[in-house]
C-alpha cells in the first residue's frame, strides 16, 4: 500500500526531506503523499522513512491503494528506471 498522511499533520516538514521518491508535497492544508510515487521506501530503506520521522504520528497505510511488497519493488524498479 502506498502511504497516507491524516489530518492530524502539524506541517513541520520534516517528512518532505525524507522520501527517497520525492512522493510528498505540501498540500493546500496539509502535507501530501502521491500515490504513484510512494512505494513505503521499498527499495531505499527497510521502514517509510516519513514514519521514522513524523513527530505526531499522522502517516497510515492508504487503505484506497492497495500494494503487495512485490508491487512495490516493481514500482521502486520502474521510478529508478525512468530518472536513468
Amino acid at each position: 500500500m502506498a502511504l497516507i498522511i491524516t489530518d492530524e499533520c502539524i506541517n513541520c516538514d520534516v517528512c518532505e526531506p525524507e522520501c527517497p521518491n520525492g512522493a510528498i508535497s505540501q498540500g493546500e492544508e496539509i502535507y501530501r503523499i502521491n500515490p504513484a510515487l510512494c512505494t513505503e521506501c521499498v527499495g531505499h530503506y527497510n521502514e517509510p522513512q516519513c514514519v521514522e520521522v513524523c513527530p505526531v504520528d499522522c502517516i497510515s497505510l492508504n487503505p484506497d491503494v492497495i500494494e503487495s511488497k512485490e508491487q512495490l519493488q516493481a514500482k521502486y524498479q520502474a521510478l529508478i528506471s525512468a530518472k536513468k
